[in-house]
């Protein structure tokens, strides 16, 4: 792994740096294709409960690196966060434009620093954003919202990124680390990570499938966690009023059933 990609793994999670900070952290292709590598190792390493991708201060990602030709580098890191079966938190310490913000997007949950500038302004230097740009922005918002920031490619910050419901929490830059940090560790020790990894998968998929379908999915897939590895520890330490000792393994006790998202044989990431 070279330098413009800083990996740190610690009690249970792992933290991916996008580290160019004399660029803002600027995607290249060797940085997207290693951050692609990096969340494909996350996803079948047991040890690791969480990630988190941030950048070396001041930024998170200001985007595409501007040396390259246009279309050059992209947001489709391959695997996205959403497809892998961890949790994958965005701590977005600084800026956060065009490629930089649908890094994030694609993630499950962004913690973001208040003041930064945030955009999709790729419509304002004559091309239209990507990385899968028109697909997670109206889940979060709604269509609308989005369509406001597709079309325009206005700028906004962390207070306003809070209220359109992109932001889980807005906060001064220097405490969006150690959130997201928490939040990661109480997800790797604290939840069982079967239940927490379809959980995650169906977060994604539900909005493209009807009730029933949700409902049917949530009882089967229940039905087969409660036979898995952890399946009685949960009341078990209820029971014995001690925290859970979590033991199961995703990847060695995934279902067959892995959604859209993931493909039905998990393309690119077996």
């Amino acid at each position: 792994m070279s330098s413009e990609l800083l990996v740190d793994v610690s009690g249970g999670v792992a933290v991916l740096t996008l580290n160019r900070p004399a660029q803002q952290n600027a995607l290249t292709p060797a940085m997207a294709s290693e951050l692609g590598a990096s969340l494909r190792r996350c996803d079948n390493d047991d040890a690791i409960g969480a990630v988190v991708i941030t950048g070396t201060a001041p930024a998170f990602c200001a985007g595409a690196d501007l040396s390259l030709k246009v279309g050059e580098v992209n947001g489709l890191i391959d695997p996205a966060p959403f497809r892998i079966r961890k949790p994958v938190i965005a701590a977005v310490n600084g800026h956060a434009v065009g490629i930089g913000l649908e890094i994030a997007l694609q993630c499950d949950l962004r913690y973001m620093a208040r003041d930064a500038v945030y955009a999709l302004n790729q419509v304002r230097r004559g091309a239209l954003a990507d990385g899968f740009a028109h697909w997670t922005l109206p889940r979060l918002i709604g269509s609308a919202r989005a369509a406001d920031l597709l079309l325009t490619g206005r700028t906004f910050d962390g207070d306003e990124a809070y209220s359109l419901g992109i932001a889980n929490s807005c906060l001064h830059a220097a405490e969006v680390l150690p959130t997201a940090l928490e939040v990661a560790h109480d997800i790797a020790h604290g939840s069982a990570p079967l239940p927490v990894a379809l959980s995650k998968r169906l977060l994604w998929e539900a909005p493209t499938m009807d009730p029933d379908t949700v409902g049917r999915l949530e009882t089967e897939l229940n039905d087969y966690v409660a036979k898995s590895t952890d399946g009685g520890e949960g009341v078990a330490a209820l029971k014995d009023r001690r925290p859970p000792k979590w033991t199961g393994s995703v990847a060695g006790e995934w279902p067959a059933w892995d959604g859209i998202t993931g493909g039905e044989q998990r393309p690119g990431l077996d």
